[in-house]
């Protein structure tokens, strides 16, 4: 799908008009273009009478607009698209800029349009076919498309009829690789995607009166011809007859404010009145054209029957077909742009091809049996990632220009940041607000931005710079504490600044005046980070401080149960071998020689046994608390050491401490306690930290937190449910508190055997901002490599302590609402004692004034944080979005992806107080209104039997389909509490990228991999019956990695693969794949380890054989088919929400 093409500047006058790559139309007459292939039925019969039939100069395809040297698509007969199905666009690339290549053009349909006609089963289309019938010599609907365009013939044969339940929904998909066109500013679209929306990229759609040279079309051009398609990586490819209908032609307004009326009239016809005033022949007077119901067999009724107005006059010189002796084919709606059929041509390995040529004077033939709407007609993520890739993944996004959709999180970019931070820091679901907030609650689209300041940035993007003000501090303005940024406007020859959040305008501090340049810009610009770059960090002064000192540098302590459990499953000993060499690794300061951080070592069951390591001892001392109820800590120096002073004493202890322990018999732990020791070291040491807790059980011992089994599955699916996400005690409610006070981050590995209440245990690291991983039924040689690199990854990755976020707005909207890991003592402060590069906070903002669209909206980050070395810093992005008075400029700017992003936490937190049923309901009528108030207002006029999705928002059904399936909102039976409790908190600080893969797997075909090349084959969709049973597939969401594997693999592959000889020997039990040397085994590894490295945790890697007791688990993450647990397929849910937006609608 092409992303961000350029926008376009209209041709002189009398030039042919650019139609649209890969989308062929025939010379006229019908004759063959050269080099295209016959079509597999003849031609329509002869061309319009009243026409001349220029030939097209060599070398120039009327459908494509410019010069190309490859012959066009072939041509062959099961598509039929609408005169102006463009490939889909994405959302402008620089809204508020102009760019220089490309084509103005308007659109009668709200840019971004896909029109997919899905009725209700509850309406059935049983409409009186009086509403377009042919009229003889009607005038041309002024989208290239003359109103006639009615085919003759019966219903060809391997059209699909439906039901009265899908009747009358309109789904069309190609995908037609075309040659290049020459000039483009960002790489061609190389495939023209399923269901794409009629316009481009800037509000340019396709208006294309045809000149002289050119001719008109012929009714064949855009009805009769379709295109043919090669087959993608193997897959078949879907191909479509989009159903016909004639537009009632109303334009809404166009964002470029280019009306029909700018362009030249059609040869030989007058142009064609705008919308007010007579209709055109074949045109309603008013409102949306009814369709013709699908299952009309006889012919419309002759014109003078029409209840509608009497059509006018022929114009001159222009004449449709001559008037049927037969009737025109029946119940194809014309799509205005690029709208879905119900009709399928004949695909590869699918039956109903047509048999010849159709018999163009025959009656029409008895319906076809109904069948189910075609997945492939329906909107593929599939082709939106790779779409997005080609068009958006080649060029660099910069960030200098205000409100750029930025591209997918699935497409590798490189950013430069040139004013506004990058989209791997702060992703909005809109880049265009609402300028009021009646807009804004009309469409219902929520404003939201997900931050996630402490991004890790690829090795080619520079960090952000450190600036250092000395004694004074960053400059601020004086009335809403805002940080110097590029938007502050410098005035009175730069003596002093206007904000750009609040308006006040404050003194420049003398030390930091510049002389400002012609341009009103300081002479120092490009020299200061915070005048030229979005994100930026400033060395906070002593003020910024904790009792105003400066903080020490934080201590990481380790406390590893030691029960029965722990110390017999191997855990202890693979815990303290793992230290050993993990200690070298703290994180530390960029130039730094060593880290700075202490490490500190405890182990408990029912009693805590403290640890000096001090580096003048031969041997560690332990020392016991067994008093959990006043916890303290019973020793000062020598608990928290430097790792290089110590190592001896350390390492003497991590080899002791299994062995301490090899025969004990406690089972039962505490756990408040253990928190509470952390808590209390890092007090008396006087800093910030972070606590590692590997934990086993449920603690049931006599303590404080101490916790009973509550597990409930009856209470599924009853207003109780939400008890079973909630704590069930305040205790570590307030613990939490005073571990963000102190700046104790807890970070906890869970080992259950059993029911272990995550939803309470995990309240403190939820609340301070750290991590929980999970490993149910741990066994060492299965589990070890994903935890072990799991805590790695955790002691070293980039973390700040003590952390306190604001979010400031400019007048206009606030931020109001705030999920992730963190705790809130006020409404605007977000505080985590730890804050790690993989969270994120999600703002929601309000509207509590108007916006203008000249100023648009500002958001300023501000994190305030102690760096691993004990520096307080302050790190500051910059965003600045567009506003709009127009929906349409509200829709073409979304954000799909980090839309659901938003929707599943808003939904994840909902279940603590709501019943889930009420929360996926809620979550389905949002979703409905945001699109029913596109409908109403920014799409075309059209039947009500179409669904019609905003180009941007087209996978909005089938993510939230995803989200409403996901097991915390409708889980199967084998899903555990601690299961639903752990997913929760996890989701609730996902950034984008892992929501996006979480919640629609990547399912890659391991068989088609190039074994000679770096590249990932290309993804599929997650559905049953694309897997093929002699091939094998990769499926990663994340958290898992799933290889499947067909009951018929070649042998070849399962000995390259596995090293076992059949199907039958592979292990269900392997964790890794065998090293065996030989290409598809590199390959496959490769892909294996090349998946690791971009996702935050260790994936587990599960062998799946077809048919196989782990086939339901495998299944359950194809997320397009129904779920055993009574989710709906991506069809059903597609016709479903059509349903609920007509209801909405009527």
């Amino acid at each position: 799908m092409s992303v961000n093409q350029q926008t376009h500047t209209g041709p002189p006058y009398g030039q042919p008009q650019p139609g649209y790559q890969g989308y062929q139309q025939p010379a006229y007459g019908g004759q063959p273009l050269p080099g295209v292939p016959h079509a597999q039925y003849g031609a329509y019969n002869g061309p319009v009478p009243g026409y001349q039939q220029p030939v097209p100069p060599q070398g120039y395809f009327p459908s494509l607009g410019f010069p190309s040297k490859g012959s066009p698509v072939s041509l062959n007969s099961d598509t039929s698209l609408a005169p102006n199905f463009i490939g889909s666009v994405r959302a402008p690339s620089t809204s508020g800029t102009s760019l220089s290549s490309g084509h103005l053009g308007y659109s009668p349909f709200g840019q971004g349009d896909v029109q997919n006609g899905i009725p209700a089963s509850t309406a059935p289309m049983q409409r009186p076919p009086t509403s377009q019938p042919f009229l003889p010599g009607s005038a041309p609907v002024p989208v290239s498309q003359t109103s006639t365009f009615q085919q003759y013939g019966p219903p060809p044969a391997g059209v699909q009829q439906l039901s009265n339940h899908m009747a009358g929904m309109t789904i069309g998909s190609t995908s037609t690789s075309a040659p290049p066109p020459a000039g483009l500013g960002y790489g061609p679209p190389t495939s023209v995607p399923p269901v794409s929306g009629s316009f481009s990229a800037t509000g340019s759609g396709l208006y294309t009166p045809y000149t002289a040279s050119q001719g008109p079309p012929p009714p064949s051009v855009s009805q009769g011809l379709p295109l043919a398609q090669p087959p993608f990586s193997g897959q078949p490819v879907s191909t479509q007859r989009l159903p016909t209908q004639v537009p009632g032609f109303a334009p809404p307004p166009s964002s470029t404010g280019i009306g029909p009326s700018s362009y030249p009239p059609t040869t030989g016809a007058p142009r064609p009145p705008a919308m007010p005033g007579p209709p055109l022949p074949g045109q309603t007077a008013a409102g949306p054209p009814t369709s013709q119901p699908n299952h009309v067999s006889s012919p419309p009724p002759p014109p003078s029957t029409l209840s509608g107005p009497h059509p006018g006059p022929p114009m001159s010189g222009l004449h449709g077909p001559p008037p049927p002796t037969h009737p025109p084919q029946p119940g194809y709606q014309m799509q205005q742009n690029g709208s879905f059929g119900q009709v399928r041509g004949p695909q590869p390995n699918y039956g109903g091809a047509y048999p010849g040529t159709p018999n163009y004077g025959s009656q029409p033939g008895p319906p076809p049996p109904p069948k189910r709407l075609d997945p492939d007609s329906i909107p593929s993520p599939i082709q939106v990632i790779e779409d997005d890739r080609s068009n958006r993944g080649s060029e660099p996004f910069v960030t200098g220009v205000r409100g750029q959709v930025p591209p997918l999180v699935t497409t590798n970019f490189l950013v430069k940041d040139q004013g506004n931070a990058s989209p791997r820091y702060i992703r909005c679901t809109s880049y265009n607000i609402p300028c009021t907030s009646d807009m804004a609650k009309q469409s219902q689209v929520p404003l939201a931005a997900v931050i996630k300041p402490l991004a890790t940035l690829p090795p080619d993007e520079t960090l952000p710079y450190l600036v250092d003000h000395g004694e004074s501090g960053p400059v601020r303005c004086n009335r809403c504490k805002a940080y110097m940024c590029p938007f502050m406007q410098f005035i009175e020859g730069g003596r002093r600044f206007q904000c750009c959040f609040c308006s006040c305008v404050t003194e420049v501090p003398p030390h930091y005046f510049q002389h400002l340049d012609h341009t009103g810009k300081r002479v120092d610009f490009y020299d200061r980070p915070e005048l030229s770059l979005g994100s930026y960090e400033f060395l906070a002064t002593v003020d910024y401080c904790k009792n105003n000192k400066f903080p020490s540098p934080p201590a990481f302590i380790f406390m590893i149960d030691v029960s029965y459990n722990a110390v017999k499953s191997g855990l202890v000993r693979l815990i303290c071998e793992e230290l050993k060499s993990l200690l070298d690794y703290l994180p530390r300061e960029g130039n730094m020689e060593e880290s700075a951080i202490r490490v500190g070592f405890v182990t408990y069951n029912k009693v805590l046994h403290f640890y000096n390591v001090k580096s003048s001892l031969a041997q560690p001392q332990m020392m016991v608390v067994s008093d959990v109820a006043d916890m303290f800590v019973p020793l000062l120096d020598g608990f928290l050491v430097n790792v290089n002073e110590s190592r001896t004493v350390i390492v003497s202890l991590l080899d002791q401490i299994p062995e301490m322990f090899a025969d004990t018999r406690e089972t039962e732990t505490v756990f408040g306690p253990v928190i509470q020791a952390g808590l209390e070291a890092l007090k008396a040491a006087e800093c910030a930290g972070k606590l590692f807790i590997f934990h086993t059980s449920l603690p049931i011992a006599e303590a404080p937190g101490k916790l009973k089994n509550r597990d409930d599955k009856k209470l599924i699916n009853t207003d109780k449910e939400k008890t079973l996400f909630q704590p069930q005690t305040s205790f570590y409610n307030n613990l939490a508190k005073d571990c963000v006070a102190q700046g104790c981050c807890v970070d906890l590995f869970l080992f259950p055997n059993q029911y272990l209440d995550v939803a309470t245990l995990g309240i403190v690291t939820y609340q301070t901002g750290g991590s929980i991983y999970k490993y149910a039924y741990f066994q060492l040689e299965t589990d070890q490599d994903r935890f072990l690199n799991d805590l790695r990854r955790d002691v070293q990755k980039e973390v700040g302590f003590d952390a306190v976020m604001r979010v400031r707005t400019s007048t206009g909207i606030r931020a109001t609402d705030f999920f992730g890991a963190f705790y809130m003592s006020n409404t605007t402060d977000v505080e985590m004692a730890g804050l790690d590069c993989d969270k994120t906070i999600t703002v929601e903002f309000k509207h509590d004034d108007k916006l203008s669209e000249d100023s648009g909206a500002l958001l300023q980050c501000a994190l305030l944080y102690t760096s691993c070395a004990g520096q307080r810093r302050l790190r500051i992005h910059n965003l600045s979005l567009n506003c709009c008075t127009q929906l349409a400029d509200l829709y073409r700017n979304c954000e799909t992806d980090t839309l659901i992003n938003y929707l599943a936490k808003y939904a994840y937190r909902g279940v603590l107080n709501s019943p889930v049923k009420t929360v996926r309901d809620a979550l389905i009528n949002q979703c409905a209104q945001i699109l029913a108030c596109y409908r109403k207002n920014c799409a075309s006029p059209s039947s009500a039997g179409q669904l019609i999705l905003p180009e941007c928002m087209k996978l909005l059904p089938v993510y939230l389909n995803c989200v409403l399936k996901s097991d915390v909102l409708q889980p199967g039976p084998e899903v555990t509490t601690d299961d639903r409790a752990y997913i929760r908190q996890l989701v609730t600080s996902m950034d984008v990228a892992e929501t996006n893969v979480f919640f629609y797997p990547r399912l890659l075909p391991l068989t088609k991999a190039d074994v000679d090349s770096d590249s990932l084959p290309a993804a599929i969709r997650n559905s049953e019956e694309r897997l093929s049973k002699g091939d094998i597939y990769l499926l990663e969401n994340g958290l898992n990695i799933f290889v499947w594997v067909g009951v018929n693999v070649q042998q070849g592959l399962i000995q390259n693969l596995f090293g076992v000889s059949s199907f039958s020997q592979i292990s269900s039990t392997l964790n890794t794949l065998p090293v065996l040397e030989n290409p598809f085994s590199k390959k496959v590894r490769s892909i294996v380890d090349m998946l690791q490295v971009q996702r935050s945790r260790y994936m587990k890697l599960i062998i799946v054989k077809q048919e196989d007791k782990l086939e339901m688990l495998f299944k359950h993450f194809l997320v397009e088919d129904k779920s055993l647990t009574g989710g709906a397929s991506y069809v059903d849910f597609l016709c479903h929400m059509h349903k609920e937006i007509r209801q909405l609608l009527s």
